[in-house]
């Protein structure tokens, strides 16, 4: 199951990824707001990665303005590792290399097109394993310092 949550600044992007998804069959939980609604996105990322840290979910997409401010939120909560993207190389090695668990997109910086992209590269690429877990084990380590 993929959360799907966002800011004001991002309604119309979270609107086209949700329709994507169902084109794809992908099941998802949408925690952001629609047209009119306001929420800052430290509040919109941690409802949605506090069920992925749980188990509930197993991957987020986040999306603000940029991108930047709902991946940086994120990442202060233990156990998420969010990444920034607006290219497919970048999403793909994210999961291959680095295992990250939110995909943050901007909604001012990525069109809708460009953004079911990047989703599905994030969505149907595997984490590599093998030398990366020993970083990600670092990248844990840090956060339990």
């Amino acid at each position: 199951m993929i959360g799907i949550g966002n800011d004001h600044a991002a309604v119309e992007l979270k609107q086209a990824i949700c329709e994507h998804l169902k084109e794809r069959g992908i099941e998802f939980i949408d925690y952001g707001i629609g047209p009119g609604e306001k929420i800052d996105y430290p509040d919109a990322a941690e409802m949605v990665c506090r069920d992925v840290v749980s188990g509930k979910l197993e991957k987020a997409i986040l999306l603000c303005g940029t991108g930047i401010g709902i991946s940086i939120a994120a990442n202060k909560i233990k156990g998420i590792r969010a990444c920034a993207c607006s290219d497919a190389f970048s999403a793909k090695y994210t999961r291959l290399h680095n295992d990250a668990n939110a995909l943050c997109l901007g909604g001012r910086v990525v069109g809708a097109g460009l953004a079911c992209e990047l989703v599905d590269v994030f969505l149907d690429t595997e984490f590599e394993g093998g030398r990366h877990q020993r970083r990600v084990d670092k990248i844990t380590a840090l956060e339990n310092k």
